[in-house]
């Protein structure tokens, strides 16, 4: 595979994109799939100045910042782009798809493997920040605007801030392909409606709602003598 099924993969998955030829043209997230793997060889072959020069002045032209040292699979499916950044050691399986504002980044001055690893099938939604060297497993969604510090298991869907994970009814999805940023749980919008639930119930048995249960019952008061 090659940049011509990286602008075929754009063109199925974009419902604006009318043919392969617009992509080539037209696309940001396909010219700095074309500048990166320039950047990336000369990253390769210890020529790390020219390396940053190309990744920069891509990123003066699609307003997406690649590191030179960033590794990226097959197929990869960046839509819109403004405000993307992927870390130097960043790694990105095939098929993914990544959406606006999202940064693959890390969370200091550490050395070695300091940013993410993806599997296939990735799907992350605008403006997330997935940050240190988490790995994100095969067919996770990432909500938009969710904050991930921690690994996540394939399969899964990560929400908020910081990202907790929920399953999809157990069941194998590939939203890379689906495109879906919308359906995913408001887990916080859950743990209200819990919280309010806990509290009515509350409410009821202060007010005698509910019989007393056998636990709250006291000591039987002592016969009265005679």
């Amino acid at each position: 595979m090659g940049l011509w099924e990286d602008a075929k993969n754009i063109r199925d998955k974009d419902p604006a994109a009318r043919s392969v030829l617009e992509v080539i043209i037209l696309y940001p997230g396909f010219h700095v799939l074309v500048t990166h793997k320039l950047a990336h060889f000369l990253y390769r072959h210890h020529r790390f100045f020219l390396a940053r020069l190309v990744s920069q002045l891509a990123r003066h032209i699609t307003g997406i910042e690649i590191h030179p040292g960033a590794k990226i699979g097959h197929k990869l499916f960046i839509d819109h782009g403004m405000g993307i950044v992927f870390g130097e050691t960043t790694e990105i399986g095939d098929n993914c798809t990544i959406y606006h504002g999202v940064t693959l980044g890390g969370t200091g001055k550490d050395t070695g493997k300091r940013h993410p690893t993806l599997g296939d099938n990735v799907l992350i939604g605008a403006g997330a920040k997935v940050l240190g060297p988490v790995y994100i497993g095969d067919n996770v969604r990432i909500g938009a605007g969710s904050v991930v510090l921690k690994n996540l298991p394939a399969n899964a869907t990560a929400v908020g801030v910081p990202a907790e994970v929920v399953r999809i009814n157990n069941q194998k999805v590939c939203p890379a392909d689906d495109l879906d940023q919308q359906d995913i749980p408001d887990i916080f919008q859950q743990r209200i409606a819990e919280l309010e639930a806990r509290l009515s119930r509350a409410e009821a048995r202060l007010q005698g709602e509910y019989p007393p249960g056998p636990d709250q019952l006291g000591d039987p008061l002592p016969p009265r003598g005679d």
